[in-house]
C-alpha cells in the first residue's frame, strides 16, 4: 500500500486542507477525521493495518502504538501538526508549514552509534548519617548498597547493607564504572556485643555503578546533572531525596550509551611541538569529558553528555556531532525550506528548539496564541548543535530569519558566540530567544519584524566550513572581505616582511596546511580558505612577525596559495646551486666572519656561502679537517696471524 496521511482535526479545533496537502506533498490523504483516538478508532486500526500510514496526531501516539500491537501491525509514525501548525491565532494559511513538517517527517534519520553500559546496581551513598542510612534501608532490596559516613556516628547494628567511614578523596567515571578513592578509611568489625571500626588507612580504592550524593556539599563532578549515574539531592528537601532514591532503583541493567561526538585526531589543531593552538573544546566542555593527548584531544564517551558545544566550536572539523550526523541536520533544514516555499509560502522563519522548547510550543498552542503561520519549528537533540554554519545554511536555503530558543541545559555562551558570528556573515538575521513563558514566546514571534528572504535559495553542501562559505556567497554576493569577531575560525595570516626571516617554523606547525613553502625558492605561501585562526603560527614565530586577522574572504584568491613573503635566494659560490635566504646568509657572515673562533680564517668564513654538499667537501679537504681521520689500519688476515705466531 502507498504512503498515506491520516488526518484528524481534533474535534474540529483546527483547519486542515486535505486536498492542498495531498497536492503539495504528493502523498495521498485520508478523509478528514475528527476523533481518531476515540469514536473513530476503527478507522485508525484499518489505516494502521494497511501499513505505510502516518497519523497526523502525536498526542495519542501511545494509544496508536498499543492498537498496532493488538492487531499485530507495525507501529505507525505519528506527526504533530496540531500544536506546531493547526492551533494558532494566525489567520494566514498553514498549508506551507504543514507541507514542510510532513516532508521533514518523511526523512530517514540514521540511528546513533552506541555502546552498552552495564550497571549491576552497586551503589555508594554519601550524606548525613540519618539521611544516608534511611536511603540505604529503602534501597537494600534492589541495590548492593554501601554507605559512607564521614562523621563520628556509631555503626548501625545491621548487615542488610555495607557501612564504611572515611573521606572520599577522588571520584571519576560515570554510570557503571565509577572509580573511588578514600582516605582515613575504616571498615566495620561486626563482632562482639558492640560493633566498632578497624584502624583507618589511606589510599583505599574501589568502584561502583551508582553514586547517590545526599551530602548537600559541592558536587563531585562538573555539570552534575549531566553525569549519568551520579544522583544528587538536597538532604533538607525530602521530595528531592525521594526522587533520587527512585531514580537509583531504575539504574540497574544494560543501557545504550550514545556515542555523541566523532573524533578525527589527525585534523585536530590543539597543539604542535608542545605549543598550544586551539583549545575551544577543552575550555567549553561542561562535563570534563575532553582531555589533551599530545597534539590532539581525546573524548571519554562515558562522560560525554552530548551537548555538542565542542563540535560546534571546533574550527577544523576534527570533532563532529554524530547522534545523528551533521549531514542529517542539514538535510532536514533544506527539506523544510524547500517544502514550505514549494507549497506557495514566502519568507518562512525557522525556530530551533529541543525537547524543552517542544513542550513550550505545545503549551503555547493549547493555552495561548500558538506559533505564527510562517514560523517552522525544528526540534533537535541538542540545541548547541545549531551553530553558525547551520544558521547560514538555513538562511541560504530560503528562511528569512532563524531563532534559537534557549533551554535550561543550553551552553548559552556557545550559542551567543555562534549567533554573533552568523550575524556578522549573514547580515544579522538570527537571534537567541530566552523565554520560559510560552505566552512570552508567542508574543515575541508574533511581534517580530521579518526581513526579506533570499530571492534565490541555494543548497550548500560539504563540511561546515564549506557550507559557511557557500552560504555567505549567496547571502552577500557583492562582498569580498567580511570582518568577523575576534574568536572566529576564519581569517588571514599577516606577516611583517621586515621581521620575517623565512625560517618556516610556522609552516612545519600549521595543522591545516594553510601555510606552505616553495621547495625551489625562499617563499612563505598561504591559502586563506584553510586557515583555522588557531594561532600556532603566531605563537611559534621566533621573530614575532605573524599576526592574525579574523575575516571571511569570499574572493577566489582565498582558495589558492598566495605569497606572503619572499626573498632573494643565496647562490653557492662553488656550484651555483640556490640555497637559503641571501639576506640571512649576509647577516650570518656579518656576525661570525672574523669574530667567531671557528670562522677566523677567510676559508672558514667562505664556507658560509656554500651549499650543504660543497661545505662538507670543503671541510673534508681543508687542513685539520674534522671529517678526515688518519690512515685506516691494515686489514689482518689469517696468514698474518699465523706467521706472527711462527716468528715468535
Amino acid at each position: 500500500m502507498a504512503k498515506q496521511l491520516i488526518l484528524c482535526d481534533c474535534s474540529g479545533s483546527q483547519s486542515i486542507d486535505a486536498q492542498g496537502l495531498s497536492q503539495a506533498t504528493g502523498i495521498s490523504c485520508s478523509k478528514l477525521h475528527s476523533a481518531l483516538c476515540t469514536s473513530e478508532i476503527e478507522a485508525t486500526a484499518t489505516a494502521i493495518a494497511g501499513g505505510e500510514a502516518t497519523i497526523c496526531c502525536a498526542q495519542e501516539q501511545q494509544i496508536f502504538e498499543e492498537l498496532a500491537a493488538e492487531i499485530e501491525a507495525p507501529s505507525p509514525s505519528c506527526l504533530d501538526l496540531r500544536d506546531r501548525a493547526g492551533w494558532s491565532d494566525d489567520t494566514r494559511s498553514t498549508l506551507p508549514k504543514m507541507s514542510a513538517l510532513i516532508a521533514e517527517a518523511g526523512l530517514s534519520v540514521p540511528a546513533a552509534k552506541s555502546i552498552d553500559v552495564i550497571s549491576e546496581g552497586v551503589c555508594l551513598i554519601l550524606g548525613p548519617s540519618e539521611i544516608a542510612l534511611e536511603a540505604a534501608a529503602k534501597l537494600q532490596e534492589t541495590l548492593a548498597v554501601t554507605v559512607l559516613l564521614d562523621d563520628g556516628t556509631d555503626p548501625p547494628m545491621t548487615r542488610a547493607f555495607e557501612v564504611i567511614r572515611g573521606k572520599l578523596s577522588h571520584a571519576s567515571g560515570a554510570l557503571g564504572q565509577f572509580d573511588l578513592r578514600f582516605d582515613a578509611l575504616q571498615q566495620l568489625e561486626p563482632t562482639g556485643r558492640n560493633w566498632g571500626w578497624n584502624e583507618p588507612r589511606d589510599g583505599g580504592r574501589t568502584s561502583c555503578d551508582i553514586i547517590l550524593d545526599l551530602s548537600g556539599d559541592t558536587s563531585l563532578f562538573p555539570a552534575p546533572e549531566k553525569r549519568e549515574g551520579y544522583l544528587r539531592a538536597d538532604p533538607k528537601h525530602a521530595p528531592s531525596v525521594a526522587d533520587a532514591v527512585l531514580e537509583a532503583v531504575q539504574m540497574v541493567g544494560t543501557f545504550e550509551k550514545p556515542l555523541y561526538v566523532r573524533n578525527e585526531p589527525l585534523l585536530c589543531a590543539h597543539s604542535r611541538a608542545g605549543q598550544t593552538g586551539c583549545s575551544n573544546c577543552l575550555d567549553i566542555c561542561p562535563t570534563g569529558a575532553i582531555t589533551a593527548k599530545g597534539d590532539h584531544v581525546s573524548i571519554d564517551p562515558m562522560i560525554c553528555a552530548g551537548c555538542s558545544s565542542c563540535a560546534t566550536l571546533c574550527p577544523s572539523g576534527a570533532l563532529t556531532y554524530d547522534a545523528p550526523p551533521t549531514e542529517s541536520l542539514m538535510r532536514r533544514i533544506q527539506t523544510l525550506a524547500t517544502a514550505f516555499l514549494g507549497a506557495g509560502g514566502t519568507a518562512p522563519r525557522l525556530l530551533v528548539v529541543n525537547d524543552h522548547g517542544g513542550q513550550m510550543i505545545s503549551y503555547a498552542a493549547r493555552y495561548g496564541r500558538g506559533l505564527p503561520a510562517d514560523v517552522v519549528p525544528l526540534e533537535v537533540e541538542a540545541i548547541n548543535t545549531f551553530g553558525h554554519a547551520e544558521i547560514l545554511a538555513a538562511l541560504a536555503a530560503g528562511f528569512a530569519w532563524v531563532d534559537i530558543l534557549l533551554a535550561p541545559t543550553s551552553e548559552q555562551e556557545v550559542l551567543e558566540r555562534e549567533v554573533a558570528l552568523a550575524n556578522a556573515i549573514g547580515g544579522g538575521k538570527s537571534a537567541l530567544l530566552d523565554h520560559i513563558d510560552p505566552d512570552a514566546l508567542s508574543e515575541a514571534l508574533f511581534d517580530a519584524e521579518i526581513p526579506a528572504a533570499l530571492a534565490e535559495a541555494v543548497r550548500p553542501m560539504g563540511n561546515r566550513r564549506q557550507i559557511t562559505r557557500q552560504a555567505a556567497k549567496s547571502l552577500a554576493p557583492a562582498s569580498e572581505l567580511m570582518p568577523l569577531p575576534a574568536d572566529a575560525p576564519y581569517g588571514a595570516v599577516l606577516v611583517d616582511p621586515n621581521a620575517c626571516t623565512l625560517c618556516l617554523s610556522c609552516v612545519s606547525l600549521c595543522p591545516s596546511g594553510a601555510l606552505g613553502d616553495n621547495p625551489d625558492l625562499p617563499q612563505l605561501r598561504f591559502q586563506e580558505d584553510a586557515c583555522l585562526q588557531c594561532g600556532l603560527c603566531a605563537t611559534i614565530c621566533p621573530e614575532k612577525a605573524i599576526s592574525l586577522e579574523p575575516r571571511l574572504n569570499l574572493s577566489d584568491s582565498a582558495l589558492s596559495q598566495v605569497v606572503l613573503h619572499e626573498e632573494e635566494p643565496c647562490a653557492c659560490i662553488e656550484c651555483g646551486a640556490l640555497f637559503g635566504v641571501k639576506s640571512t646568509v649576509d647577516k650570518i657572515i656579518e656576525k661570525l666572519a672574523g669574530k667567531h673562533a671557528m670562522f677566523q680564517s677567510s676559508d672558514a668564513a667562505r664556507m658560509i656561502r656554500m651549499c650543504d654538499n660543497c661545505r662538507v667537501d670543503a671541510q673534508y679537504h681543508q687542513k685539520n679537517a674534522p671529517f678526515k681521520g688518519g690512515d685506516r689500519p691494515q686489514v689482518r688476515t689469517t696468514d698474518d696471524y699465523l706467521s706472527k705466531r711462527r716468528d715468535h
